[in-house]
């Protein structure tokens, strides 16, 4: 067993005994079936007011097991780091947030798998009012200004702060352009399984080549390796994007394409 399932059946333990917790679930790999050594144990737990009023997120995770760390992340979520570095996300809210479950794209897993404690029944409905996977919406040209669109500006933008010597701020911009990068393979291969987090598992869902392509496009923040990452940027998003574009009737943006190429040979000297 992995030390994160002992995990789970404490915090579902935990959360049957806490009579002010109206509602629990959790989410994530584990829900999912998908999980392995390195996943985090994630959840949701909806106390009553007063008793989220007497809760200290770091007490109570450390009733689960001890922690090593723990802090509040920048989505207001609670973040545990229990024995062996395993990451435990705790959202500590109250009942009157259990209607804002019913904003959120889809629950990615079965509801049976999510539910752990729902004394009052409210909680199922909203779950079962989800999709279990997300769809995203990208049946039409405005994934082209949506994906395609922002990966040329920080191409070029990185570009342009590499020619300067700018190059960990390069770097950064980059970055930006990879991320756009992973949308658009999976638009043009049609794998959008993951699409809200694109690169999870992207060496699994999306060819070799494509694979290749987008480490090509990844470097370490020094001029030789931004020069061929930015290379290696180019020429996939320049196989990509006509093939998304085609599917709308529009073409890809050769002329930019071949300014960036003349660019690039200029500063290699290729």
């Amino acid at each position: 067993m992995l030390f994160q399932e002992e995990l789970i059946a404490r915090v579902r333990r935990a959360c049957e005994a806490d009579g002010g917790l109206d509602a629990a679930l959790m989410y994530g790999s584990f829900a999912a079936g998908e999980a392995d050594e390195h996943s985090d144990v994630e959840f949701w737990l909806f106390f009553t007011a007063r008793r989220r009023a007497e809760v200290d997120p770091r007490a109570w995770c450390e009733a689960i097991a001890p922690l090593s760390y723990g802090l509040l992340n920048e989505f207001g979520s609670y973040v545990a780091f229990f024995p062996g570095l395993v990451r435990g996300e705790f959202h500590f809210a109250t009942v009157d947030e259990i209607a804002g479950v019913a904003g959120w794209p889809a629950r990615g897993a079965a509801v049976e798998r999510m539910l752990v404690v729902d004394r009052r029944g409210v909680l199922a409905p909203v779950l079962e009012g989800l999709p279990q996977r997300y769809v995203p919406p990208v049946d039409g040209p405005g994934v082209i200004a949506e994906y395609c669109d922002p990966f040329a500006n920080w191409l070029v933008l990185a570009l342009h702060l590499a020619a300067r010597g700018e190059e960990l701020r390069a770097w950064d911009a980059l970055g930006h352009a990879q991320r756009h990068l992973l949308w658009m393979a999976r638009l043009a291969e049609e794998s959008t399984a993951h699409w809200l987090t694109p690169s999870r598992g992207a060496e699994r869902e999306l060819s070799a080549a494509t694979v290749a392509g987008l480490r090509a496009a990844t470097c370490a923040a020094s001029p030789r390796e931004l020069a061929g990452a930015l290379r290696g940027a180019l020429e996939l998003g320049r196989r990509l994007w006509p093939v998304i574009a085609a599917r709308y009737g529009r073409t890809a943006p050769v002329e930019l394409f071949a300014e960036v190429d003349a660019a690039l040979a200029r500063r290699t000297g290729a």
